[in-house]
């Protein structure tokens, strides 16, 4: 899939901004602060509908405005173009496919980013959430009953969670139902989980085989949110007097996490930052990978500052693999990465939210 044509307005230094992308590599330079990275914020949002920035929610708003939107038109594989949209306005979010009014899944269902960027390393040396968000992402894409079922299982976990934050103690009534939909969504959800770790793995080890081979094999584990030898609902059970006194339920998918480990680096702890940042890299490029052969079309590949992330020689491994798989490329940097140098790319300009073609 590719984008052809992207407007963003209201998004941090971008007040009014359209561009034409090219299908291949795009590369966007200019000073620090310059709003780059903005840029590749907006095509992440489009598949996220979140950043991969830290920070508040309103640091997304230009300001002094309340609202932000972003326009594209994406064209798939099979020649298919679809206009997209996303707009916040105050606290809510609005999504359009081709001009109709989508629940959030459908826009995100449509186009596809991934994206390597200075806070990657995060994936693995970060909380275990950015994990779950990982992995889901990809399971989304490919289960097409998984987000039936999270929605299930994050309404049962309000409920239960609201219970034990209930000021007169509930009864096993109120509870046995919300744990007994916990456990039958949790099971679902573990079980698509499992099954994406084992499509992810043997191109996780290619990967990581062409980016760190001094670490040896690896090892990809996956740790579900509760015991494996006891059904999830006979714990939740069992542990209520414990999640009353916390005030939150401990157990169950959200509580959920995965690890890479290698033959010579057998704990995280093992990994410098630069191996973590290419482990991070290789989870990324995997994923993509996968998306490709599931849905017949590499998604969209966003590259923030990769010169400084990355030396040279990974650098043009990278953009070697992503050319070779006709992948669209948005990539960030104060000026042309060497990587770079003898391909065509199109090259924009950007200074003080305004963006201007160089060629």
């Amino acid at each position: 899939m590719r984008l052809e044509q992207l407007r963003m307005r209201g998004l941090r230094c971008l007040t009014d901004v359209g561009i034409t992308l090219d299908p291949a590599i795009n590369v966007f330079v200019g000073a620090n602060g310059a709003g780059k990275t903005s840029v590749l914020e907006a095509v992440f949002l489009l598949s996220h509908a979140r950043s991969f920035r830290s920070g508040a929610k309103e640091a997304l708003l230009q300001r002094g405005t309340s609202q932000l939107s972003i326009f594209a038109e994406l064209c798939h594989a099979d020649q298919r173009v679809c206009r997209l949209g996303l707009g916040r306005d105050g606290v809510r979010w609005e999504a359009r496919v081709d001009g109709e009014n989508v629940a959030i899944g459908q826009l995100v269902r449509e186009c596809a980013v991934v994206c390597f960027e200075p806070g990657s390393h995060a994936l693995i040396a970060g909380a275990a959430e950015e994990r779950r968000r990982y992995l889901d992402w990809g399971v989304f894409h490919v289960e097409h009953e998984f987000l039936t079922a999270w929605r299930r299982y994050q309404r049962a976990l309000k409920q239960r969670n609201s219970l034990l934050r209930s000021a007169s103690p509930p009864t096993d009534e109120l509870f046995a139902p919300w744990e007994a939909e916990l456990a039958q969504s949790a099971h679902q959800i573990d079980l698509q989980r499992r099954a994406y770790l084992d499509l992810l793995r043997p191109r996780l080890q290619s990967s990581i085989a062409g980016l760190l081979p001094e670490l040896g094999a690896l090892d990809l584990r996956y740790r579900r949110g509760w015991s494996d030898e006891l059904d999830l609902a006979q714990q939740l059970r069992e542990l209520r007097g414990r999640d009353l006194a916390r005030g939150h339920t401990t157990l169950g998918v959200h509580r959920a996490d995965w690890s890479v480990t290698f033959e010579h680096a057998p704990l995280r702890e093992h990994l410098s930052r630069g191996q973590e940042k290419l482990t991070a890299l290789a989870c990324m490029l995997a994923q993509a990978e996968l998306y490709a052969e599931h849905r017949g079309e590499w998604p969209i590949v966003c590259l923030d500052d990769l010169a400084s992330e990355l030396d040279q020689a990974h650098q043009a491994a990278v953009v070697a693999q992503l050319t070779a798989a006709h992948a669209q490329v948005l990539l960030t940097g104060t000026e042309l990465p060497a990587a770079l140098q003898g391909l065509p790319a199109r090259v924009f300009h950007v200074e003080q939210g305004q963006l201007a073609r160089l060629l």
